[in-house]
């Protein structure tokens, strides 16, 4: 991990298109801006992580219903 230090105006370069800006500074909180190409997805971290729990449940639920219908009895050879 990069870490740097920018006041309010400063910024970085990522790659040849990605720009990231300090747009202002308070106590305990930094507002940044990112001008990124529309290709580029950008999503904070807590909803990324809330993303791939909630794709890595769809994808385990038919599974574990079917099991349950198993353990159930609903299932039959008719």
């Amino acid at each position: 991990m990069l870490v740097i230090t920018r006041k309010n105006g400063e910024g970085l370069r990522i790659g040849d298109d990605i720009s990231v800006t300090v747009v202002e500074t308070a106590k305990d909180r930094v507002k940044i801006g990112i001008d990124a190409p529309s290709s580029v997805r950008i999503i904070r971290n807590e909803l990324f992580d809330t993303e791939r729990f909630n794709i890595q449940a769809a994808v385990h639920k038919p599974a574990a219903d079917l099991l349950s219908m198993i353990k159930n009895g609903q299932l039959s050879d008719k």
